[in-house]
């Protein structure tokens, strides 16, 4: 981290670039099958994390409430 001049984050560890490089994944339309290979995830559940910060792309997936006024 001190080399990569990389500053203002609480940790100093591997977890911040996995974390980054899992979220720009998702957002570029990596699928967590992929992504939890790269990963080297056993558990898929591990993988899912990382979809709650596809909020958009959730979006397009939701439905309207019963009853909302559209």
């Amino acid at each position: 981290m001190r080399r990569a001049k990389v500053t203002g984050t609480r940790s100093h560890h591997a977890h911040i670039f996995r974390h980054t490089l899992a979220t720009t994944a998702v957002r570029s339309g990596v699928g967590l099958t992929e992504l939890a290979q790269l990963l080297r995830h056993k558990d898929p559940n591990t993988t899912r994390i990382y979809a709650k910060f596809d909020i958009e792309a959730l979006r397009s997936l939701s439905r309207p409430w019963a009853g909302a006024v559209l």
